[in-house]
């Protein structure tokens, strides 16, 4: 059976006055931060983006370049999403991997380097994990092996070479459980929790001690490693006893070591949090993470607001921003997302590309949330002759749709309404008349 629709629109009829408004969360699964894009999944399995779509990484099979509202890419069976510098990635339920969008050094993987505004499969099934790097990609298989494919000008493949690859290549045969990429550079965790990387190492996000290059895979940490992040040129991870550690680029204090180390960084581990961290984010030059009470941590640039702490500046040590209730974070170029535990999507950062999804190209320094109601707020009143009065809007194809009056929204009393059918892209005609005096409210609702 399916499940009814939140409620998407509001009409004021007395005053013909339009608000969208929302009773309640969305149900968003997981997000993902690329540098100027961002995707999510609802909990049916469908998949969603908004941002920059110049070289197609929204899969909608356009190249309009910016997208402002969180646009409808596959209607079910998604389960994991990874965003790039300027594309995509996902997996379906058939554990099949797709790719879409940039693909000038191969990082879709399909054989060519054609970019792509429609989503190709790359892998027809046993990927389990997938990340998304500035212009390389990675994912695992079910046998814990780890593949690449992509740019690969600082080794950041990990095969050894420095030579572009645009098919998947496997780097290491097993055991890898864990992969992060950064703009040029690439982490993984075998099953013993063991840290490894590869790529570029000028800043010392390969914390091996130099600042090497390396094209092939190198042990860093030989175990206790849960959980890893990469940035732009900055990495963090996560120990078994619940504390964190980074390295590497420190020019905005995205390190969250306070004045212990300068702004150049270092290329050892600094343990930033003794215990209770449990996920962690790298965008370009900020940090993100959550602690186990649920709260919202971060660190680093704040030059659009990514931080979400009301200010525009960046900060070296970790702050607080959310209280608790967070319980997924992603960070961008210069942008945030989080979830709570009530399935709400939150954002805040640089939108000046559409990437935040508030139907804005404003950037901002506080945490919102988006309300994702599938094109549902383009409704409108018309009054028609009599006692008529004609809503017109866009709904969802096959789906069925039904009228409520209330006259009041604290707190609403729903009725439902006598309409003529409507379905996708019809409009819903009524005979009772708006009455400004009873402050009449109207919404429409999809049902099973």
């Amino acid at each position: 059976m399916k499940t009814k629709h939140k409620l998407f629109q509001i009409c004021l009829l007395g005053a013909l006055l339009l608000q969208a408004l929302t009773s309640g969360a969305q149900p968003v699964t997981q997000i993902a931060a690329g540098q100027w894009h961002s995707l999510f999944l609802k909990s049916d399995g469908s998949l969603w983006g908004m941002g920059l779509n110049a070289s197609g990484a929204l899969g909608d099979g356009t190249y309009n370049y910016n997208i402002n509202r969180p646009e409808h890419i596959l209607t079910s069976n998604a389960t994991a999403i990874a965003a790039g510098g300027l594309h995509s990635m996902f997996l379906k339920s058939d554990s099949s991997l797709w790719a879409v969008g940039e693909n000038t050094y191969g990082q879709l993987g399909d054989g060519t380097q054609n970019i792509r505004n429609q989503p190709e499969q790359i892998e027809v099934g046993n990927v389990k994990a997938i990340a998304a790097g500035g212009n390389h990609s990675l994912f695992l298989k079910s046998d814990g092996s780890l593949w690449a494919m992509g740019w690969n000008r600082y080794g950041q493949l990990g095969d050894g070479t420095t030579n572009n690859v645009n098919q998947p290549e496997q780097i290491v045969a097993s055991n890898v459980t864990a992969i992060a990429a950064g703009d040029a550079h690439s982490l993984f965790l075998k099953s013993d929790g063991s840290l490894w990387g590869m790529g570029y190492n000028k800043d010392g996000e390969l914390v091996d001690g130099t600042t090497n290059n390396i094209n092939q895979p190198e042990q860093i940490l030989a175990s206790n490693v849960t959980a890893i992040a990469a940035g732009s040129e900055h990495s963090l991870f996560l120990k078994k006893d619940g504390s964190l550690w980074a390295m590497g680029w420190n020019g905005y204090g995205q390190l969250g070591a306070g004045n212990s180390i300068n702004g150049f960084g270092t290329n050892r581990p600094v343990q930033i949090v003794a215990s209770n961290v449990t996920a962690i984010a790298a965008g370009d030059a900020h940090s993100l993470f959550l602690k186990n009470n649920g709260s919202l941590w971060g660190m680093g640039s704040g030059d659009a607001g990514g931080l979400g702490d009301g200010t525009y500046f960046q900060t070296n040590q970790p702050e607080q921003i959310v209280a608790g209730n967070v319980t997924a974070i992603a960070g961008g170029y210069g942008h945030s997302l989080f979830l709570k535990n009530d399935g709400s999507l939150w954002v805040m950062g640089f939108n000046g590309d559409g990437e935040l999804g508030d139907g804005t190209y404003n950037n901002t320094n506080r945490p919102e949330q988006i309300v994702v109601n599938t094109n549902y707020n383009r409704i409108c009143c018309q009054l028609l002759g009599g006692a008529n009065m004609q809503l017109s809007f866009v709904g969802v194809a096959n789906a069925n749709y039904a009228l409520d009056r209330s006259s009041s929204l604290s707190p609403p009393n729903w009725i439902p309404q006598a309409t003529n059918p409507a379905g996708s892209f019809g409009a819903l005609v009524f005979t009772n008349p708006p009455d400004a005096t009873t402050n009449n409210f109207w919404r429409i609702r999809s049902v099973p």
